[in-house]
């Protein structure tokens, strides 16, 4: 056999259109989105092989040795200190927050503690786009319109965007997902205070309160004029029954009020447990007193209420809003005041803020008007800061959150669960996608996840996310997290279908084992492949651990951790002997070692080691094994992945 050389080559992308090499690592076992939003295309990964000249065409007798390069995540760009007393030096590793608007100081505080705060107030848009080239996360509240061109201009550095509030219609959310930045809102802080302005509104509006208050500065004393409605016994109908839209409707009932909701995607027993009946869009508009608003501003909600649907509510209807002005039609609401189908409006948010002075609608005398004050308490501005803060920080720190906009919404008990799960996936994607031979398009995945549990109970978007993940890195420019994974694969061309399948295992584990199959392509390691043609590695979670259990048709043992050497070999006596001799001779301290077993006496070995061994090490086990299907050695981002 001729001495082997072991060289760098380039690798064709196994999509079809070529692109340079990037990857990133995971952070750790815990539930994590760090590898999701820090990676970066300039961390390469290199790819050295080792060839017999003299049978490089040979299958069966060639040996290889793939060194994937990577940084761990706690070396990443936007890594920090995990004492929260300790600050960052490194201008290169500390991450730049700019807030663009007002933050409570105490959210001023956290995010001084974790990295660069900018706070610049009142930016024009080109203001803007010239500085957030230089953030990783950027604070805004409702005045701050983020748009696509500001993540063109942030050229794939800004991280993630943090609305200080539960509305998110000043940013662009298609862009952020393209661009892969995740969008956190703060949804908890403010809602009683939203709520309790709803409440302030309709019960000062229903009394007259704001037009008393200013007859009487005028000096005037207009008792019969200011007679007002009572609101017991009246019907109120919540439009969207989420967080601030429950806690009014509970505040209603203890006024005395009847309460109805029209919400798609509420849960109906969640608004029976409130004493709240779900009723049709048509049903509430048509039934109601009183109407209040507390719906998003989407493309289906934008000027929902408009001519046709004033003309369809009861006459001398009461309307509040504090969610989002778009979703009324403004000069339709002056006209349904003018012919008296709206008695009286609140309106506490605009179409554009600050309406102009001589709008009709801000002068109509029939309209009580605040300036979107919705979250303006003492107690709800620290709150909505601290909860934003920590959000982005959290973020930042490659922590799963739970108020993700663009990216599915895990409970926390779930994350804490699939959090070794996460880990396995994208170790699996990103091992698959290495065997792949240089020039194969893939185009088709397969993943089956075998568990004990229903179907239903398995929410597997986080795990396909990672595998996207770990598949695309590797061998593109591109970098993928949770937030736009479907969406790149998409665009690639890269269809993932998953299947789930019941076993007879524990059911105190979400997922017993991950697949993940890769068809129609050609394999670098020839043992991978298996008895359907398919490139097919097989995963487990074992004390909490990513193991490979099984690669092609070899069932194996493998911790998915350390330096690992893999090769194939015909099963016959002193073969593993004398590999184990060849690297103690050679200093390279064995941690553990496998052996899988086919019933044509072919055999997969693996050997933990705890040293990288040098190219001379692995050129005599290459010999050794020279019969053989091949060699691989493994070690990624600082742990060292079998691949």
């Amino acid at each position: 056999m001729a001495s082997s050389s072991i060289k760098a080559i380039s690798t064709t992308s196994p999509f079809k259109a070529s692109s340079s090499p990037s990857s990133q690592p995971p952070s750790s076992s815990k539930p994590s989105l760090l590898s999701f939003l820090h990676t970066s295309s300039s961390n390469p990964i290199s790819l050295k092989l080792s060839h017999s000249h003299s049978h490089a065409h040979n299958s069966h007798s060639h040996s290889f040795l793939i060194t994937n390069v990577l940084k761990i995540a706690d070396s990443s760009e936007t890594s920090v200190s995990k004492s929260q007393n300790l600050k960052p030096t490194s201008s290169d590793s500390t991450p730049t927050i700019l807030v663009s608007e007002k933050l409570g100081e105490a959210g001023l505080q956290v995010l001084r503690g974790f990295g660069n705060l900018e706070c610049a107030y009142n930016l024009s848009p080109e203001e803007l786009c010239a500085k957030i080239s230089t953030c990783d996360a950027l604070i805004v509240r409702s005045g701050t319109k983020v748009t696509r061109q500001v993540f063109e201009a942030a050229k794939g550095r800004l991280k993630v965007v943090g609305r200080a509030g539960v509305g998110i219609d000043n940013v662009d959310l298609q862009a952020a997902t393209e661009f892969g930045c995740l969008v956190v809102n703060a949804p908890t802080a403010n809602t009683v205070a939203a709520a309790e302005h709803g409440i302030a509104l309709l019960t000062a509006m229903s009394r007259n309160v704001a037009q008393a208050d200013a007859s009487i500065k005028a000096g005037k004393w207009l008792r019969n004029k200011y007679v007002g409605v009572s609101l017991v016994g009246k019907t109120l109908a919540v439009m969207g029954f989420g967080k601030v839209g429950s806690e009014v409707a509970r505040r209603a009932k203890g006024l005395g009020m009847n309460v109805i909701s029209h919400d798609p995607y509420a849960p109906a027993d969640r608004a029976r447990a409130v004493g709240v009946d779900l009723v049709s869009f048509e049903q509430a508009i048509a039934t109601a007193d009183f109407i209040s608003l507390h719906m998003p501003l989407t493309p289906a909600t934008s000027k929902v209420f408009n001519d046709e649907t004033f003309a369809k509510m009861k006459k001398g209807v009461r309307i509040i809003n504090v969610a989002r002005g778009g979703v009324i039609d403004e000069d339709a609401l002056v006209r349904a005041l003018d012919s008296g189908v709206v008695a009286q409006a609140a309106l506490d948010v605009f179409t554009e803020e600050p309406p102009t002075k001589d709008s009709k609608l801000v002068q109509h005398e029939n309209v009580t008007l605040t300036p979107h004050l919705g979250a303006s308490t003492k107690e709800a501005q620290e709150g909505v800061a601290i909860e934003i803060a920590e959000a982005v920080v959290g973020a930042l720190k490659g922590e799963l959150s739970a108020t993700a906009v663009n990216a599915p919404m895990v409970p926390p008990e779930v994350l804490s669960e699939l959090s070794p799960y996460v880990v396995l996936a994208e170790k699996l994607g990103k091992l698959a996608v290495q065997l792949v031979a240089g020039g194969s398009g893939i185009t088709s995945v397969r993943v089956v996840y075998k568990s004990a549990r229903d179907p239903d109970d398995l929410d597997t978007r986080l795990l396909r996310a990672m595998i996207t993940k770990g598949i695309i890195e590797p061998i593109s420019a591109s970098f993928i997290n949770l937030v736009n994974a479907d969406f790149v694969a998409k665009q690639k061309g890269l269809r993932i279908s998953e299947e789930r399948v019941a076993v007879d295992s524990s059911p105190e584990f979400p997922v017993d084992s991950i697949q993940v199959q890769i068809s129609n392509v050609g394999s670098k390691f020839a043992s991978s492949v298996s008895e359907s043609g398919s490139i097919s590695i097989e995963g487990k979670v074992k004390y909490g651990e990513p193991h490979l259990t099984c690669l092609g048709s070899f069932g194996v043992d493998v911790s998915l951790e350390g330096n690992l050497i893999l090769c194939r070999q015909v099963d016959q006596p002193g073969m593993i002997g004398q590999v184990g001799n060849i690297l103690g001779n050679d200093n390279v301290n064995v941690s553990f070692m496998s052996v899988g077993r086919t019933v044509q006496k072919k055999a997969l070995m693996a050997i933990g080691v705890d040293e990288e061994p040098n190219k001379r090490t692995l050129e005599k086990i290459g010999k050794i094994v020279k019969n053989s299907a091949n060699l691989i050695y493994g070690r990624s981002e600082g742990l060292g992945i079998a691949l």
